[in-house]
């Protein structure tokens, strides 16, 4: 009878002796070894560094303002078309204003000094780097004299020069009301109306009562009244092209202020007409 051993062969395995084995416990967890982790800087230092920043760009920049402001006008440019003014008289004129050097130059105060010269109408002043002020001069546009001893530029407004026998060529014109600007618009519109006549104006007065009359040259002088102004005008052109263009040198005067016609005055020989026209 064979026997059969029982006993099973031993295992190629090594055994881990039981006194060894260890079960891991539930929840238990491995600590890692602390790491070298850098500190932050404090937000107190940050605000002090951002303030001495702050405090060098603003100590540069007011050593540069300053620096700015040491800085002298060197050179002044005078631009436009000069005929009455002379540019070393707008030179000596604005020095007083250049005091505070480039930058503290007052341009307000220059442009304002210059506007006050009798031939300036309008002045701009204007700074250039590095150390020259520009200036741009429009000077006055005299279209008529005004009174007896002033000047109308072409806005209307009044001014007063000493080489005043220059422009006495000039049409005269004369209002006690004061209001020049609306009599330099009827002035501008009477010229416009008479040139393709080829007749130009040499005084045009207004009284109190705001009666216009107007004295061409060569003597002929226009009563106009004081409404109806381009109506009047208008009737004046039609009836000067077919009645009185080939005596013009006889009329002496013609009133307008009549409703629908007109009444002329002629020198030689003495005649009074009355000439109908249509409206």
């Amino acid at each position: 009878m064979i026997r059969r051993d029982r006993t099973s062969p031993p295992s190629s395995r090594s055994r881990v002796p039981a006194g060894n084995s260890r079960k891991p416990v539930k929840g238990a967890t491995r600590k890692a070894p602390a790491a070298n982790v850098p500190r932050q800087p404090s937000a107190w230092l940050n605000r002090l560094i951002i303030i001495i920043a702050a405090g060098v760009v603003l100590v540069a920049g007011l050593q540069a303002y300053l620096a700015l402001q040491a800085i002298p006008v060197q050179h002044i440019i005078v631009t436009g078309e000069l005929e009455h003014t002379r540019p070393e008289v707008v030179e000596d004129l604005i020095q007083p204003a250049l005091v505070g050097g480039f930058l503290g130059a007052d341009l307000q105060r220059i442009r304002a000094q210059l506007e006050e010269l009798p031939w300036i109408y309008r002045a701009t002043v204007q700074r250039r780097w590095p150390n020259a002020l520009e200036i741009n001069v429009v000077e006055q546009l005299p279209i008529a004299r005004w009174g007896e001893s002033g000047f109308l530029n072409h806005e209307g407004g009044v001014f007063q020069s000493e080489n005043s026998e220059d422009w006495q060529n000039l049409p005269r014109l004369q209002s006690p009301v004061g209001d020049t600007r609306a009599l330099v618009a009827g002035y501008q519109r009477l010229v416009e109306i008479l040139e393709p006549l080829h007749l130009s104006v040499a005084q045009l007065t207004e009284d109190e009562r705001g009666q216009v009359e107007v004295v061409l040259n060569g003597g002929m002088v226009l009563l106009l009244g004081s409404e109806n102004f381009l109506e009047r005008m208008h009737r004046f052109v039609a009836i000067y092209r077919t009645e009185l263009a080939a005596r013009a040198a006889e009329v002496e005067r013609v009133d307008l202020r009549y409703q629908k016609g007109i009444a002329v005055t002629f020198t030689q020989p003495a005649e009074l007409a009355g000439v109908l026209a249509n409206n």
